[in-house]
């Protein structure tokens, strides 16, 4: 494990970026992670027990930071997603990664911005998305919060985007992954969970349909016990259905020989 690697220094912000290698010497598929919190707090250390899991299997996994709302806003953190993937495309020979076999997976915020990067037109292709409830239409999201509302999910959305709906509604349509849906996308996985009071799961679903209606290939899991962040209990029940799913698809997308 490689950690603490800057990659990056906006506005004098150090970003940084943890690399979790197989020990073998080879050329492996990538799956680069970025982590919940609102768009407001974390760090690439979160889920570190996920990211040396998969590296035991033959990824190498490269867990990535963004800077953080109120203080920075959208697209300020999709800038920072693009820089991350320019800087591991530069190392990708030193960290023995094949670039043309990279997945984009996030949690939560982190799981919106991995699908708004690999949606939209990128410069470094993505290969599969893995979306663990990420939110993916934030209009929709501000007009239907959901009940009860713990984390006060507008707030976190002015917080993010600087304003409501009626004052920046373009820039909320241009922030939701929803709205980049069309055919020839990287396929996607999507994880939600039943019981999510924050992100609810029938966004995943529209998100799914959505996906499908236009010819791509999507997995959806809704987990109907669940709660919002239920991986973070590792051995946890909901976590090892979750991952069952996520080995498999990653293993179909990055590993077959099969072309999308």
């Amino acid at each position: 494990m490689n950690e603490g690697i800057v990659f990056a220094n906006p506005d004098r912000v150090k970003l940084q970026l943890n690399v979790y290698r197989p020990m073998q010497i080879g050329r492996y598929p990538a799956i680069v992670i970025l982590y919940g919190g609102a768009w407001q707090r974390g760090t690439p250390n979160s889920n570190q027990e996920f990211s040396r899991y998969m590296a035991a299997r033959g990824y190498c996994v490269v867990a990535i930071d963004y800077r953080h709302a109120p203080q920075y806003r959208f697209p300020a953190q999709l800038e920072d997603v693009e820089a991350a993937l320019s800087y591991i495309k530069t190392h990708a020979d030193k960290w023995e990664i094949d670039i043309d076999r990279i997945a984009l997976m996030g949690r939560s915020a982190g799981a919106h911005l991995a699908s708004l990067y690999a949606y939209r037109s990128t410069t470094v292709p993505v290969r599969a998305v893995v979306n663990y409830y990420g939110p993916n239409n934030l209009l929709r999201g501000y007009y239907d919060p959901p009940f009860p509302d713990p984390l006060n999910v507008r707030a976190i959305l002015r917080d993010f985007l600087g304003g409501t709906p009626d004052q920046l509604g373009e820039l909320y349509r241009q922030a939701s992954p929803i709205n980049y849906v069309r055919p020839n996308l990287p396929p996607s996985l999507l994880v939600y969970a039943g019981r999510d009071h924050i992100v609810e799961a029938k966004f995943g679903r529209s998100l799914y349909e959505q996906l499908r209606a236009t010819g791509n290939r999507a997995v959806m899991l809704e987990i109907p016990w669940a709660e919002h962040a239920f991986d973070a209990v590792f051995n946890g029940v909901s976590n090892q259905l979750a991952l069952y799913y996520t080995e498999r698809f990653l293993a179909w997308a990055l590993k077959s020989t099969e072309v999308f």
